[in-house]
């Protein structure tokens, strides 16, 4: 029994915590959910963090910075914790990853009726 154990143990591959998110955010559906609700929190650190994440999972600083036409440390500059990117700089790296952005209206609370 403990044999059969160890060997489906073995026989198992997992995979941590950001493999599994970098594989998901491959899907451009799944990115942008990802980066819309790190934007929804309000926190520009979050949202940095969320799209250094898309970006690694996009092929990486060095690739996008590339298709975005600037300098890859200007790309990490821009994703840093003290990051403040420019709306162009933003547009760019998006575009790069199949991504844009948009201006939606916010919803407006559901009125409750009383019972």
């Amino acid at each position: 029994m403990v044999e059969t154990v160890e060997r489906i143990e073995k026989s198992m591959k997992t995979i941590s915590y950001k493999e599994g998110l970098l594989k998901e955010l491959k899907d451009p559906e799944y990115a942008s959910e990802y980066l819309a609700q790190a934007l929804e929190s309000g926190d520009q650190a979050v949202f940095l963090l969320a799209l250094k994440d898309v970006v690694q999972a996009c092929g990486g600083a060095a690739a996008v910075a590339e298709q975005a036409h600037i300098q890859r440390e200007s790309l990490y500059k821009a994703l840093s914790n003290r990051g403040n990117p420019r709306l162009t700089t933003l547009q760019g790296i998006l575009k790069s990853i199949g991504l844009r952005m948009a201006i939606v209206p916010e919803e407006e609370p559901q009125e409750v009726e009383p019972a």
